[in-house]
């Protein structure tokens, strides 16, 4: 099934001052707040690439994303930004909804591997509305890009542990749920052991530039933001 024009991405961002400060035994504090809008970067790249959204909404009040997202002609929406992840994400959905677009792409701002064919694929095999697709981290814990079609059809709860959670919430909506595993979208960057993981696959990302320009990619970095 092609992706109809009135699926929108929506992508949820925390103040970059306070972002992934559990990733601090790799990247020094200071740098952290670069490292995630290098991460959104790479996730916007790819789905500004995306033929089969009709639009991107980032979901933040933090004044660089919001910069960095008008730059590839994304909307803002401010509603619950603050509110975590999972309220940022039901307000959004809710004002999707009330305009009548058919559905919203879920992706987190920490998918830096996330590529335009994987998006596109979830797009693609997707089922007729109400319809729920997800496609879960490499451990088959997190959430790492829910289509939910209307906005509203599954109301979605984000933590560490939500992917299961997701499929029974969506099988007592009454629909079946649609699970793709892809390679980039299932790497987030949550944990030190993430970061040094992915810098060992020297990806042509924003977010490996970042750590390669602050030294942070060699295999002799050490946890506690020294190169040795």
């Amino acid at each position: 099934m092609k992706g109809e024009p009135d699926i929108w991405a929506v992508i949820p961002v925390k103040e970059t001052t306070a972002a992934k400060e559990r990733l601090a035994e790799a990247v020094p504090r200071h740098l952290l707040p670069g490292f995630a809008l290098a991460m959104l970067e790479d996730v916007l790249t790819a789905v500004a690439r995306v033929r089969g959204l009709a639009g991107i909404a980032v979901v933040t009040l933090d004044p660089e994303a919001q910069a960095l997202a008008r730059r590839f002609g994304a909307r803002i929406l401010t509603d619950d930004a603050q509110g975590g992840h999972t309220a940022a994400v039901a307000a959004a959905a809710r004002t999707l909804a009330a305009e009548g677009r058919s559905g919203m792409l879920q992706l987190p701002g920490d998918l830096p591997l996330v590529s335009a064919d994987e998006i596109s694929l979830l797009l693609a095999v997707r089922r007729a509305a109400p319809s729920f697709t997800i496609a879960p981290s490499h451990d088959d814990f997190g959430s790492n890009a829910v289509l939910v079609c209307p906005p509203t059809a599954v109301p979605l709860a984000f933590g560490d542990d939500s992917f299961y959670p997701h499929l029974r919430t969506a099988q007592a909506c009454g629909i079946r749920p649609l699970t793709v595993r892809q390679h980039g979208i299932g790497l987030d960057i949550d944990r030190p052991d993430d970061i040094r993981a992915f810098a060992q696959l020297r990806s042509p990302t924003h977010a490996q530039a970042f750590l390669e320009r602050h030294g942070l990619a060699e295999p002799d970095h050490q946890p506690n933001g020294a190169v040795a």
